[in-house]
């Protein structure tokens, strides 16, 4: 989870959703309140969550090191293949506008000749 959460794609992202997530409760007070009661009931339940969990985490430990170190891999070459994942959002757009746009030109000049 912390290899892709520090793909900038993905936290780049984050980033977004969380002003944009900022914004709307700062411009809206009636949106405001709800967000706050739902943050309060998600920390309470991930707080009885995690002492319940606990126990079995602690057992599964080495399956889930193994489990971590398969999907390392797998995100690394993931990495190779997809070039946008490393890039922000606004570069991965952009390159993506880029690429659309001159494709789109390629078959414009192919119908038209």
């Amino acid at each position: 989870v912390k290899e892709v959460a520090s793909l900038s794609l993905v936290s780049s992202a984050c980033d977004v959703v969380s002003a944009a997530y900022a914004s709307t409760k700062e411009s809206h007070p009636c949106l405001r309140s709800v967000c706050d009661a739902a943050e309060q009931g998600v920390q309470s339940v991930t707080e009885a969550t995690a002492s319940c969990v606990q126990p079995l985490l602690a057992t599964l430990e080495p399956h889930v090191a193994a489990v971590s170190e398969y999907a390392s891999k797998g995100l690394d070459k993931l990495g190779e293949k997809l070039p946008p994942l490393p890039k922000p959002v606004e570069q991965a757009l952009c390159d993506t506008k880029e690429l659309l746009s001159s494709r789109v030109a390629e078959v414009k000049e192919a119908v038209s000749s």
